[in-house]
């Protein structure tokens, strides 16, 4: 589960950053690197980022309230005699 927690907090940045720059430059990175709005590239990016935006919502509520982007690392510990 994190993996896809953290797979899925990158593709909404980008997701973020593409609009970004869409809304302030008029430029869609996405659709220059894939020749098009349309191209079948640009369609697999957009899915991609939904998908995982849509994870992000409920990856919380299947946990709980915890997003979680690090393994649970358990410290074990040594007695000292």
């Amino acid at each position: 589960m994190v993996f896809f927690n953290l797979v899925s907090y990158i593709l909404v940045l980008v997701g973020a950053l593409n609009w970004g720059m869409y809304g302030i430059f008029d430029f869609n990175l996405v659709s220059a690197i894939f020749m098009g709005p349309r191209s079948v590239g640009s369609i697999i990016v957009y899915v991609l980022i939904a998908l995982a935006s849509i994870w992000l919502i409920i990856s919380p509520i299947i946990t709980n309230g915890a997003l979680k982007l690090r393994g649970d690392r358990t410290v074990k510990e040594t007695q000292h005699s």
